[in-house]
């Protein structure tokens, strides 16, 4: 399928997106290449394929949860630019109604 320069130029509009003249050439070429690979797709026979989420096994890639020491509070307020009663002091972002 292809694209022409002015769909590229609709397209970026839509985007919001500023493109030169030399990209819209590229632009045009590069899409007009997915879309003709997606239509090569389209011909394969896929009848009796089961839909797949992964084409790889499933691993549980977690690590257990282990109950360790942690940082202690001193250790992690020590560079805090500010801290009030053992805690982080962030300026407030958001308004009181």
């Amino acid at each position: 399928m292809e694209i022409t320069q002015k769909e590229v130029e609709h397209v970026a509009k839509l985007a919001r997106l500023d493109i030169g003249e030399d990209e819209k050439g590229t632009f045009a070429r590069q899409l007009s290449a997915v879309l003709t690979y997606m239509d090569q797709l389209k011909e394969v026979e896929t009848a009796g394929v089961e839909p797949t989420t992964t084409v790889l096994p499933a691993v549980n890639v977690f690590r257990d949860d282990v109950v360790r020491p942690s940082l202690p509070r001193e250790q992690a307020l020590a560079n805090a630019p500010e801290q009030s009663e053992g805690f982080f002091s962030v300026p407030r972002i958001l308004e009181d109604r």
